[in-house]
């Protein structure tokens, strides 16, 4: 059974969440505070983090800070109001991997629990083998683990998830279409916004001039092509 941590400090939105969550077979901790979820999300053993944005003490956006600054990669779904897109795009910057808007019915978001919860999953290793080198990078997709020179790269799961994509298509242009389709799956309904902010999160991690990439470069117009 799936642990999951929800964080949202509405009583009514919490217990409906934690109700429809259980039915659904999770199993849910709920706190209300930012301080609290951070705690929980350093040291709880959870699969995904359902995170609000508004908070007390701390806001969702500062937790998400903190816990992937601290090599925590468990996926995060934010709750954002409508109108947050900075929140929303600055949210995906820091390491979230989806979002969902209030006020949201409750097979939306468990649609996209679970949705988020394979991508999370160990991904299929590439044709070649399970581990990518490339100069001083080195990426284990069996394992989720990567380093550049000797040193831990925190990369996200669906971070993964996209470079897998690309190793897997070296030479071929993918378009966003193609990523959103490859990484997140035909029946996920995402803005081109967070295909974008992926890529840039992945290329400041593996790129030496993110400005200036040579391992994901850019098609003009139609897309991105994989050239490690």
């Amino acid at each position: 059974m799936s642990r999951i941590l929800v964080v949202e400090d509405e009583p009514t939105i919490a217990a409906g969440l934690q109700d429809d969550l259980q039915v659904e077979g999770f199993d849910v901790d709920v706190v209300e505070d930012g301080v609290t979820a951070e705690q929980r999300a350093l040291t709880g053993d959870y699969a995904l983090i359902v995170l609000d944005i508004m908070l007390p003490k701390k806001d969702g956006l500062a937790v998400c800070r903190a816990i992937r600054a601290a090599g925590v990669r468990t996926p995060i779904i934010l709750l954002t109001a409508r109108g947050q897109e900075s929140d929303k795009v600055l949210g995906l910057e820091l390491g979230a991997d989806d979002y969902v808007t209030k006020p949201f019915s409750p097979r939306e978001l468990v649609a996209r629990i679970r949705a988020v919860l394979r991508r999370a999953e160990p991904p299929a290793p590439p044709v070649e083998n399970e581990v990518w080198t490339h100069g001083d990078l080195q990426v284990d997709f069996g394992r989720f683990l990567a380093s550049r020179r000797g040193e831990p790269l925190a990369l996200t799961p669906t971070e993964f998830k996209i470079l897998r994509a690309f190793v897997g298509s070296r030479g071929l242009v993918m378009t966003v279409d193609d990523v959103l389709e490859r990484v997140w799956g035909k029946d996920v309904f995402l803005t081109d916004r967070v295909v974008y902010t992926h890529m840039n999160n992945l290329r400041s991690k593996i790129e030496d001039d993110p400005a200036n990439p040579r391992l994901i470069v850019s098609v003009r117009g139609v897309g991105y092509r994989f050239e490690g």
